[in-house]
């Protein structure tokens, strides 16, 4: 997606956040609720839909648009499944909520996140 559009990092978190949070709340798969839950907008759905289509020519392979969802494959996936925006060599942030809560900008200094929460723990 990076590729095409133009997705921040925090928003790539909340695109992998809101599909694995699809895949522990069905117990079946289906493509169409899959793209219009996760994705929402149209131009990434029809992207969505032709990177499908060349994986399937490219590869001689049938994805299917139906299935059951395993619960211990979710929860084997999620462990490995981070949402990490890297920063240099100093810093990651772990983003599992919110994305609206991290604003990202550049001033004389360089470019910075800033992160809003209500409490610290």
């Amino acid at each position: 997606m990076p590729q095409q559009f133009d997705v921040s990092k925090p928003e790539q978190s909340t695109l992998l956040n809101k599909s694995l949070q699809f895949f522990k709340e069905k117990d079946r798969f289906n493509l169409n609720e899959f793209v219009n839950e996760v994705m929402e907008q149209p131009e990434v759905i029809e992207s969505f839909n032709q990177y499908k289509s060349a994986y399937q020519q490219e590869y001689d392979i049938d994805i299917v648009d139906d299935f059951s969802i395993s619960d211990s494959a979710v929860k084997k996936q999620a462990r490995v499944f981070k949402s990490v925006i890297k920063l240099d060599k100093n810093f990651h942030i772990y983003v599992h909520g919110d994305r609206n809560l991290i604003e990202r900008g550049t001033d004389e200094n360089g470019t910075f996140y800033k992160i809003y929460y209500k409490e610290e723990n």
